[in-house]
């Protein structure tokens, strides 16, 4: 660590909290243990993951999307572990970028590991409040083969999704067959996901309208996972027979988070998107050796 005090922010999406490390020209080192330490609750900041905000020319695996975005989105997982991405993250990403006056209302491309995905930044409302965030995701695979989730001797069919990032979709009939989410649920085959998933177990509000509890890879369960809600909107439309290529048009649900709401769409080219709030809630400085000290 370069120096004696390291600047953080605190922001949510939906309740999916993040602590933001501005670290424009990519000078720190943050160690899986380094980010764990930060994100734990009650000896850290806490959250459920770290946003280093990086610009793409100063990282590695950024580079070569310099052309296309300024700013890479290097996300972790509470756990310390990678991600390729985080819905919420981005939009979170996003509103930090804007408050810090390095991007305005309007459009703004944002690389990730899963390629540059396209935010838009609503103007603000008539009292002022910050405008709602909407992020194109990218389109969703669909992985051939059958998945099932387990929890507690249960188990239930569930679709496989890909945002970027793995997904397994189950629909039940109450959100707490799902049961403390503490540990992440079994998944079966193995090989449908080499890395580990996310598992989302989902409930009907009603027409275009679902509910959804999440336990997030390297993180446990969390308020909200704004990529699980895509996956999970492309699960129902499809379960439901409604698909944008081929209907002509778009198709839109409503997804109930325990953290908030989002609303997704999908797109006729495929392209799903993301709508909702992103909130900076705070902001300060830790001491660099607290990061320094945290195991290897």
């Amino acid at each position: 660590m370069s120096t004696a005090q390291i600047a953080f922010l605190k922001g949510h999406g939906t309740e999916n909290d993040f602590v933001i490390v501005p670290d424009h020209d990519g000078r720190l080192e943050l160690s899986a243990a380094a980010v764990a330490r930060l994100c734990d609750r009650r000896a850290g900041i806490g959250a459920d993951g770290v946003l280093r905000v990086v610009r793409c020319a100063a990282h590695p695996e950024a580079r070569e999307m310099a052309g296309e975005a300024e700013w890479f989105m290097d996300y972790r997982n509470s756990d310390g572990s990678i991600a390729e991405m985080c819905g919420n993250g981005v939009r979170v990403f996003a509103r930090y970028l804007q408050q810090a006056g390095l991007a305005g209302e309007g459009d703004l491309p944002i690389a990730t590991r899963a390629g540059i995905r396209r935010a838009h930044i609503a103007k603000a409302g008539p009292g002022g409040e910050p405008g709602d965030v909407t992020v194109a995701m990218g389109r969703a695979r669909l992985p051939e083969g059958e998945v099932t989730v387990t929890v507690g001797g249960r188990s239930w069919p569930a679709r496989n999704v890909n945002m970027g990032n793995p997904h397994a979709v189950a629909f039940v009939g109450d959100l707490a067959d799902a049961g403390n989410l503490y540990e992440a649920p079994g998944v079966s085959p193995a090989a449908a996901y080499p890395d580990g998933t996310n598992v989302e177990f989902v409930v009907d509000r009603g027409p275009g309208h679902v509910a959804l509890r999440v336990h997030e890879r390297g993180s446990g369960e969390t308020r909200s996972c704004g990529t699980g809600a895509c996956a999970v909107m492309v699960a129902a439309a499809r379960r439901d027979g409604a698909d944008p290529a081929v209907l002509g048009h778009p198709v839109t649900y409503t997804v109930d988070l325990p953290g908030g709401r989002l609303v997704i769409s999908e797109m006729p080219d495929g392209t799903v998107e993301m709508t909702g709030p992103a909130v900076i809630v705070a902001e300060g400085t830790v001491d660099a050796s607290f990061l320094a000290d945290a195991a290897v």
